[in-house]
C-alpha cells in the first residue's frame, strides 16, 4: 500500500514575517486558508506553518533536510502570471527559467524555503 502525503509543516523564523509571503502564494496556487497558519488544497492535503524556536539553524542550501517543494502547473503562461503577481506583490521573484519545453519558476520564502512552480509538456518527466 502507498500512503498518501497529507500535510507539510513549515518552520518559519518569523510568521509575522513569513505568512504574508505564504498567504499570497498559496492563494495563487489556490490553496484555501482553513485557519490561523494553514491551509489546504481541499483534496487532504495541508500546509501548517509554526514559528521555529529561537537560537536553532537557518535552512541552508543543500544541508540536510527538504530541498524544495514542487508544483505542477497547468500551463506556461500558469508560471508567468504567477511571477507577475507575486512581484506585484512586492516578494522577490527570480527570472522564469526556460529548457527542454519546460517553464520554471524557483522561489524563496523570507526563510530561504524554496518553492518549484513548473509546466512540463506532455510526455516530459518531472524528476529525473
Amino acid at each position: 500500500m502507498t500512503l498518501k502525503i497529507d500535510h507539510v509543516t513549515l518552520a518559519l523564523s518569523s510568521l509575522e514575517n513569513s505568512i504574508p509571503y505564504y498567504d499570497k502564494l498559496l492563494s495563487l496556487l489556490e490553496f484555501k486558508k482553513t485557519h490561523n497558519h494553514v491551509w489546504t488544497d481541499g483534496k487532504g492535503f495541508f500546509f501548517q506553518f509554526i514559528e521555529a524556536k529561537e537560537g536553532t539553524s537557518a535552512y541552508e542550501r543543500y544541508g540536510a533536510g527538504m530541498n524544495h517543494i514542487g508544483f505542477s502547473a497547468p500551463s506556461a503562461e500558469f508560471v508567468i502570471n504567477l511571477r507577475d503577481a507575486m512581484d506585484s506583490a512586492g516578494f522577490e521573484v527570480p527570472n522564469i527559467q526556460n529548457f527542454k519545453g519546460v517553464t520554471a519558476l524557483f522561489m524563496k520564502d523570507p526563510d530561504g524555503i524554496r518553492f518549484e512552480v513548473t509546466y512540463y509538456p506532455p510526455g516530459v518527466s518531472v524528476v529525473d
